[in-house]
């Protein structure tokens, strides 16, 4: 039998991550760390392990697969062990197994592949990808019992994106590095409860023995976050985020010192109330109240988020359900006689297809003719730039660590969607809109009503490369 060899010497973080029995793995943090060589490799060994199976190895563009996955694959597969099929984008191997390459563009292409069957699937650059992409296509994982294999994913990634929220939330901030992590979920439909397990195996340039110093003094030349994102793997900081100045001290929650979130304390009742809305149906909804100190500082202290627990998607509440869960979360202003001046995105006002969003939501039912419990808005200014320089100027601290906006411990999802906002390609200088920024744009609605006097313009920024440019005005 002839014999073929095959040229890889795994470093030691490549090597845990092919032994891993963890399902789900992310391989992330530094550039240069060896992630797509990793990927290309883990997949050859398993489809030639298993014949008869299959990999599924996914980039959001075709032009990022192109030239990343299929050209590592290529350099690094022995020729004469596999065919390529270059219209269909597949590897195809002598006993049976095949590699497929496949992408995910835009959000709707994950249903491409609702009928495939995956035995081990594979994401490049996890943090360009929307956490329902990744949880869609992970449903297509089965295996027969014959094959004799258990299905698995496997990531790899660097810092920022429009993913990367939710990529740091479920792997990297979900325990120590290199520990595997467990939840349980239950099914239904068998009355049985399995057990996930993931891991994040942290990656950096200096782990990878065929990196060049050259390479290491580029990273380092290059601006703070993006070296700290590309050659540290930090995942606190990355190129293109927009509240770079965004400030979690767990140090000074008590003397409210040089950090935005600080632990919550009982607010004087003369203290002037607003609430902020942003209407959400598949989307999530946001609801923020927020106190007016005597000095002109701003304190975010309650807040309502209509989301399923997976990132940028909604639970579907009517407008007339979230009226009534905002008066609800308003009983205790309402018995202490509090005026609250709510504000909400204009675009709820719209009647041209109909009764809208605010008349849905005020107290009279137009349906029934009755009085019900509701809520009247005044409409936000919705000024995109405007509104995120007042956003800035209240985050920027003085000489004594205080600045005009602090945020409460309990706005959990505030606190963990605004630090991880992009800023968008099309759009230079704003939010990306396909990003989770709900909660930032009630934040926006609300800094506009309350403006600070001749803000200082923010920095601008250079532009900085993304494969995306469909994000638009909204």
């Amino acid at each position: 039998m002839r014999t073929i060899d095959i040229d890889y010497v795994p470093t030691e973080k490549q090597r845990l991550f092919h032994e891993t029995d963890a399902g789900e793995v992310l391989y992330g943090g530094a550039a240069g760390g060896g992630k797509s060589k990793a990927i290309v490799m883990d997949a050859l060994a398993r489809v030639l392990t298993y014949p008869g199976t299959n990999a599924f190895i996914f980039r959001r563009t075709f032009p990022e697969l192109d030239q990343s996955i299929i050209q590592e694959a290529k350099r690094s597969y022995p020729p004469e062990l596999y065919t390529y099929n270059s219209q269909r984008h597949e590897m195809r191997f002598p006993n049976g197994s095949t590699i497929y390459f496949r992408h995910c563009a835009m959000a709707d292409d994950m249903y491409n592949y609702a009928g495939v069957e995956i035995q081990f699937l594979y994401f490049d650059e996890l943090t360009t990808f929307e956490e329902r992409q990744y949880d869609f296509i992970c449903t297509r994982l089965r295996a027969k019992k014959s094959l004799g294999v258990v299905p698995i994913v496997r990531s790899a990634s660097n810092p920022g994106g429009i993913g990367h929220g939710w990529v740091k939330a479920r792997f990297v901030d979900a325990g120590p590095y290199m520990s595997k992590q467990k939840r349980q979920i239950y099914s239904p439909a068998l009355n049985k409860t399995k057990t996930l397990v993931t891991q994040y195996i942290p990656a950096l340039a200096t782990d990878n023995p065929h990196i060049t110093q050259d390479y290491i003094f580029e990273l380092e030349g290059k601006n703070k976050a993006l070296r700290d994102a590309l050659l540290y793997g930090h995942w606190d900081a990355f190129e293109g985020q927009v509240f770079e100045e965004f400030t979690d001290d767990v140090q000074h929650y008590r003397d409210r010192k040089f950090t935005h979130v600080i632990a919550p304390f009982e607010i004087p009742p003369h203290w002037r109330r607003y609430m902020a809305f942003d209407f959400g149906y598949a989307k999530p909804f946001a609801c923020l109240w927020f106190a007016m100190g005597t000095d002109g500082t701003a304190y975010l202290y309650k807040e309502w988020y209509g989301w399923d627990g997976h990132a940028d998607q909604g639970v579907k509440y009517s407008p007339r359900q979230i009226a009534r869960g905002i008066i609800e979360r308003e009983e205790e202003e309402e018995k202490n006689n509090i005026q609250i001046l709510r504000i909400a995105d204009p675009s709820i006002f719209d009647s041209s297809r109909g009764n809208s969003v605010a008349t849905q939501m005020e107290p009279h039912n137009y349906m029934t003719g009755k009085n019900e419990p509701g809520v009247f808005f005044e409409p936000g200014d919705n000024g995109r730039l405007a509104g995120l320089a007042q956003c800035h100027e209240r985050l920027k601290f003085n000489a004594e660590g205080r600045p005009l906006f602090q945020v409460f411990t309990n706005c959990k999802q505030f606190i963990r969607t605004l630090p991880n906002l992009p800023y968008s390609v099309k759009h230079t200088e704003d939010v990306d809109t396909n990003a989770e920024d709900h909660l930032y744009d009630c934040f926006r609605y609300f800094a506009m009503a309350c403006p600070i006097a001749t803000p200082i313009a923010h920095k601008t920024r250079g532009r900085h490369y993304s494969p995306f440019d469909w994000d638009t005005q909204g």
